[in-house]
């Protein structure tokens, strides 16, 4: 039998990565394979840029933001012929909104998938639940590992019972060890060991250890708690050491120093098993209810340890039967009274270490790899392949790499720069709001959408010139020169409008982080603008900004009103103006002109009203109709633009305009579910890459920044910060619609 395994891989350091090398060594071990390559393989899901140096099973390494690989990676396993695929899903460890980018490569696979869920969770977003249902829709079979995870599947995902199975998590046959031999190893022979072993985060509930122990060392002075683990890699890029640093101190204020050691380390598999052997007691104090796997969990019970442990899903179901003992939340008096009446009648940690040792016999590895290639086998008995009709023209192959590296380039200390001399940044021009805006907008969308790292640092400088160019009547500055002069005193509708979009863009994705913090200051400090704005643009780019607030705040009843008279304001526009002939707001097409429907769309969306969608719905087709007719996207040009009985201009296009096209249809198409707008939407961002009057690419793929549009002589050769950030924003929209594609299937 030849299998393909997707998930991360060692040496990657992931629970889940050792999960599959234990799970295909198994396997391996069941069929006498002697090596793993060319009838076990890995698709292996790499969070690193640099890469690892992936042992020979290792196939195929998909980067885990390119979605592209990921379709690379289908292809792959297809012509490689396997017969039957295997995924470790964690919504964590692959790309996209909660990881939606493997949607894009178990949709092309054609042999049979199983798919095990690591985490199933009770509330899932939207998003989340779609991927679990869109898997569990492609899979032979979903494996969980416990009893909770099959309710939550079938009760909150509407999973079919028969597609369930439960195959528990595998722990290591591990070489006997002598207990006293290990224990004088780590210098435990006169100690009483507690041990708690994972990466810190503030959910590990360390500190109801901490807090128990003093009334235990006054009874056992010889206890010595371990906690064995580096900080969670998520935690550390966003708080750094905080968590450990608080537990440290927790530790010097309960006069705990000879107490509790902490082992800052990533330990192999064998050596966290001799650690097990060694310990006394293994506590796991998480904080909450929801984890419905716990791979240490059961590591523990497989070395046979004496477990105590708050009651999670996971631990509510390995540990019944006195195979471990339970206390509440955050309850560390309860845990203190156990550990004292353990450690005063050791008879009871032995019952509880032999019943573990037990039941762990059952979860070994080759027992569990065994149920694998059972339920394997009987996918491939009954799998026959139907192709998929492909709906849309969307197709990742077409996208070049994503990168920033044009807007660092542009970016400073103060902000972007607004303009550059080819792809040189002009500093003579100086920074405007506009930019900064758009940069926000962009950085906070690729942060939230594929987790760029380089995004989150540069997310603070747009946000801080943000904040500087605010004036004290909640409008915004607009102009500032390179020596951070201010230009002008007030600027325009536009500027206003885009830095409220982008910042209620934050407040909604952001919400338990110091941006939004920031974000909602600058925000409310604006409402006493909202009731003057008269320009076009200026309402629509602040109704999609109060559009994304509301999502956050969804009884504020205030901003609704606010933003239910903006949106008025449009309909009297476009009701005022519209004939058979001509349906627009104005009797002038001129610049960023689908902002406008774009912004009706998400006002049909907040207020669910048939007059608002239908002047969306009539605005994007007349707009389409005007820009579209060639088959290809010909935005209106900014020499002339396009009045009403006129003729439309053709030149100077702007990249402004063809972003404002792939967000208006790409919104068009989550509101209808009307596939076509996908098609028009990809057309649209094809206006980048040279499906244009001119035949010529617009973005630069040498520096990764985008000309600032196409003129009657070409291409107009600077690369400023509009340009670029409306190329950019074109990228993410499009691989966000390759998600849509899914969501509307059902």
């Amino acid at each position: 039998m030849k299998l393909a395994f997707i998930g991360t891989y060692p040496p990657q350091k992931c629970g889940i990565g050792t999960f599959t090398y234990n799970l295909v060594k198994s396997i391996a071990d069941n069929f006498g394979y002697t090596s793993l390559f060319p009838n076990l393989y890995i698709v292996a899901v790499s969070d690193s840029e640099q890469g690892y140096n992936f042992p020979a099973e290792v196939a195929f390494v998909v980067k885990q933001n390119i979605q592209r690989d990921y379709v690379s990676a289908a292809k792959y396993i297809n012509y490689n012929k396997a017969d039957v695929c295997i995924l470790q899903h964690e919504f964590g460890i692959f790309g996209g909104e909660s990881g939606v980018y493997i949607l894009s490569l178990v949709s092309r696979l054609k042999i049979p998938l199983i798919v095990t869920f690591h985490t199933v969770i009770k509330e899932p977003s939207h998003i989340q639940k779609m991927i679990v249902q869109e898997l569990s829709k492609k899979a032979y079979k979903v494996i969980v590992m416990s009893k909770k995870a099959v309710k939550f599947l079938l009760e909150i995902y509407n999973i079919p019972e028969e597609k369930i199975e439960i195959i528990e998590h595998g722990v290591p046959v591990s070489k006997v060890f002598h207990r006293e031999t290990v224990r004088e190893k780590f210098n435990f022979n006169d100690k009483t060991a507690l041990f708690t072993f994972g990466l810190l985060s503030r959910n590990k509930g360390i500190e109801t250890v901490i807090k128990a122990l003093p009334r235990v060392v006054e009874k056992h002075k010889d206890i010595l708690y371990v906690v064995l683990g580096n900080t969670h890699p998520k935690v550390i890029t966003k708080n750094g050491e905080e968590y450990r640093e608080y537990l440290l101190r927790l530790v010097k204020e309960n006069g705990l120093e000879n107490y509790v050691y902490f082992y800052k380390n990533f330990v192999p598999e064998e050596l966290l098993m001799e650690y097990l052997y060694a310990t006394d007691i293994y506590i796991t104090p998480y904080l909450n209810e929801a984890q419905i796997t716990s791979g240490t969990l059961s590591y523990a019970i497989g070395a046979g340890t004496a477990v105590i442990s708050t009651p999670y899903w996971h631990a509510q179901e390995l540990l019944a039967d006195g195979r471990g003992m339970l206390f509440d939340f955050h309850n560390h008096i309860q845990l203190g009274n156990i550990l004292l009446d353990l450690l005063d009648n050791k008879d009871k940690i032995e019952l509880l270490r032999e019943t573990a040792f037990e039941y762990g016999q059952k979860l070994k590895w080759p027992k569990i790899g065994g149920k694998y290639i059972k339920t394997a086998e009987s996918a491939i008995l009954t799998f026959s392949y139907v192709p998929k009709i492909k709906q849309t023209t969307l197709d990742p192959y077409l996208l070049p790499d994503f990168t920033l590296s044009h807007v660092i380039k542009l970016t400073d200390d103060t902000g972007i720069v607004q303009h550059a001399k080819y792809g040189i940044p002009n500093l003579k021009e100086g920074y405007c709001t506009d930019d900064n805006s758009r940069a926000l907008l962009m950085t906070a969308m690729a942060y939230h959408k594929n987790k760029i790292p380089e995004s989150l640092n540069l997310m603070p400088v747009y946000l801080s010139y943000i904040h500087y160019m605010q004036n004290d009547d909640g409008t915004f500055r607009n102009f500032l020169s390179f020596n951070r002069s201010y230009l002008d005193e007030v600027g325009s509708e536009d500027c206003f409008g885009r830095t409220i979009w982008a910042l209620g863009y934050l407040i909604c994705n952001f919400p338990v982080d110091s941006y939004h913090q920031l974000s909602l200051d600058i925000f409310s400090n604006s409402m006493p603008v909202f009731g003057q704005l008269k320009h076009m643009r200026g309402i629509a780019n602040s109704i999609i900004g109060l559009s994304y607030y509301l999502k956050h705040f969804v009884a504020d009843s205030k901003t609704e009103s606010l933003m239910y008279e903006l949106t008025d304001k449009l309909a009297a526009m476009y009701d005022k103006e519209k004939s058979d002939e001509w349906k627009w707001f104005k009797d002038i097409l001129t610049y960023d002109n689908a902002i406008i429907p774009l912004a009706m769309f998400h006002a049909a969306e907040v207020f669910n009203e048939d007059r608002i969608l239908k002047i969306a719905i009539e605005s994007t087709a007349f707009l389409e109709s005007v820009t579209m007719s060639s088959g290809f996207l010909k935005p209106v040009g900014s020499k002339g633009w396009y009045r009403k009985g006129g003729k439309c201009a053709e030149f100077a296009q702007q990249s402004i305009d063809v972003m404002g096209m792939v967000l208006l249809f790409s919104k068009a198409y989550s509101i209808t579910k009307d596939k076509s707008y996908l098609d028009k939407m990809f057309t649209s961002y094809m206006w980048f890459l040279g499906k244009n009057v001119l035949s010529l690419p617009v973005y630069d793929f040498e520096t990764g920044g985008c000309n600032d549009g196409l003129e009657d002589y070409g291409l107009n050769r600077n690369q400023g910060a509009e340009s670029t950030l409306s190329y950019l924003m074109s990228h993410l929209t499009v691989l966000g619609a390759f998600e849509l594609e899914y969501e509307y299937e059902k």
